[in-house]
C-alpha cells in the first residue's frame, strides 16, 4: 500500500454481505483510521450499485473470507448496473495473516497459547482445532488452504468444517477424536456477519469443544483489507 495517494485516487469501497452495521462497520473505521489517506465508504451487497461513484474509479472489496460464488456474483451484477466499471477483489482468504487472527481469537479464549513477540505456539491445551465455516462443502474447500496455514503456526492437527451444513462439526470431532484428539477447539473462519453467533456455540457444545469469537474487526482483517486495494490498485 501507497502511503500517500493522489485526490482522485480510487474509492475503497468495503461491500459487506448483509448488514452495513456492527462488525462491518468497525472494520471499516479501523481501515480508515489506519489508511488515512484512502477513503473509504462502506455499503451492504444490496446497496453496492447505487454506492458506486459516477465519474470515478472504485475499488470494492468484499467482505469474505472466501470467495464465496453466490456474494461475488451479486457483486459483479451491481458492479454491471451501475455503469462504473468498478475493479472488484477477491476475498480476505487464504493469507497467513487470516491465520494469525485466527490464533490469536483462540489464545484469547485460553484455547491456544503463544509468545508475545511472534505469536507462535509453544505448547496447547487443546489436541487439534475445527475450522468453522459457512457455505457448505464449496466453503470447506475454499478454505482449506486457511486450515493448513493455520495448522502450521499451532502445530496442531486442523479440519475444516461447515457450521451451518454437511460436511459438519460432528463429522470433523469424529475423525480428529478418532485419530486420538480429546481436546478440541472450534475457530471460526468468520468475519461474524455470515451465520448467527449462536450456531458457533451450539457447534460447539453439540461436541464438547470449546471455541473461540470470530474475526470481527481484528487489526488482520482491516489490513487484508488495505492490501486487496493496494494489490488491485498496483494493477
Amino acid at each position: 500500500m501507497p502511503t500517500s495517494l493522489p485526490p482522485d485516487a480510487p474509492l475503497l469501497v468495503l461491500a459487506a454481505p448483509g448488514s452495513a452495521s456492527g462488525v462491518a462497520a468497525e472494520i471499516a473505521a479501523v481501515v480508515r483510521v489506519d489508511n488515512p489517506h484512502i477513503e473509504v465508504r462502506l455499503t451492504t451487497v444490496a446497496d453496492l450499485a447505487d454506492s458506486l461513484p459516477s465519474g470515478r474509479d472504485a475499488i470494492v472489496v468484499p467482505l469474505l473470507t472466501w470467495d464465496d460464488p453466490a456474494v461475488l456474483a451479486e457483486i459483479g451484477k451491481a458492479v454491471a448496473a451501475s455503469g462504473s466499471g468498478a475493479a472488484v477483489t477477491e476475498a480476505l482468504g487464504p493469507h497467513p495473516l487470516l491465520a494469525e487472527a485466527l490464533h490469536i481469537r483462540l489464545a484469547e479464549r485460553g484455547l491456544a497459547r503463544a509468545d508475545r513477540v511472534r505469536v507462535l505456539n509453544v505448547g496447547s491445551p487443546v489436541d487439534a482445532v475445527i475450522l468453522g465455516t459457512a457455505g457448505g462443502a464449496q466453503a470447506v474447500h475454499a478454505v482449506q488452504a486457511t486450515a493448513v496455514l493455520l495448522a502450521s503456526r499451532l502445530t496442531l492437527p486442523v479440519v475444516a468444517a461447515s457450521l451451518d451444513s454437511e460436511p459438519g462439526v460432528p463429522m470433523a470431532a469424529q475423525r480428529l477424536r478418532a485419530a486420538g484428539a480429546e481436546r478440541l477447539a472450534i475457530a471460526p473462519c468468520l468475519i461474524g456477519h455470515e451465520v448467527p453467533e449462536s450456531l458457533v456455540e451450539q457447534a460447539a457444545a453439540g461436541v464438547g469443544a470449546g471455541h473461540a469469537e470470530p474475526l470481527g474487526a481484528h487489526g488482520a482483517i482491516a489490513e487484508l483489507v488495505a492490501r486487496a486495494y493496494g494489490s488491485q490498485l498496483a494493477t
